[in-house]
């Protein structure tokens, strides 16, 4: 809590006593140091010599994270306007109709593909936020630099990313 001095009073050639108004000091004690914001150049690529999730890599990550997010968005739109317009092309010949079906549910599986792997990238932008960001779930233990370059919304390590695919391969058999 900032220390506010008390106003002094002085004594006139009048013998009054006056209060005369003195600015507060107000003392602030912060150990925070301001830092500006982190700026990488475009072809950084995060090294193993520095230290692991330092603020580079944290910066290199969301921007590489929110680059993909927003293609993947752009490619999405496309995609649902391109198909939106080939529903007006209706065949008469039942053959062409089925190829059509089969072609615009291959489509929308790739699109909805594409929407979970939004919401992935969403959460990994979270992690990134609350600084878990590059740590395994289960065992809070570092995924590794290359692993989060191949895929930076990886939330697991690679042996327990092993593991949860062979439980759900149990699990699934059931």
């Amino acid at each position: 809590m900032p220390k506010v001095s008390k106003p002094k009073i002085k004594a006139s050639k009048t013998k009054k006593k006056t209060l005369t108004k003195i600015k507060p000091k107000v003392i602030v004690k912060s150990k925070e140091v301001a830092k500006g914001p982190i700026k990488i150049s475009k072809t950084y690529i995060p090294k193993d010599t520095e230290k692991y999730m330092c603020e580079k890599h944290k910066v290199f990550f969301r921007m590489k994270l929110q680059e993909w997010k927003k293609e993947l968005v752009k490619a999405n739109n496309e995609a649902l306007y391109n198909g939106s317009m080939d529903d007006n092309s209706i065949s008469a010949d039942i053959v062409d109709q089925a190829s059509s079906y089969t072609d615009k549910n291959v489509e929308m599986k790739a699109i909805n593909r594409q929407i979970k792997l939004i919401s992935e990238i969403d959460k990994a932008l979270l992690r990134l936020k609350d600084e878990t960001y590059g740590y395994c779930l289960d065992t809070a233990e570092p995924i590794g630099l290359k692993r989060l370059m191949a895929r930076p919304v990886a939330k697991y390590t690679i042996a327990a990313q092993e593991k949860h695919e062979k439980n759900e391969k149990v699990h699934a058999d059931d």
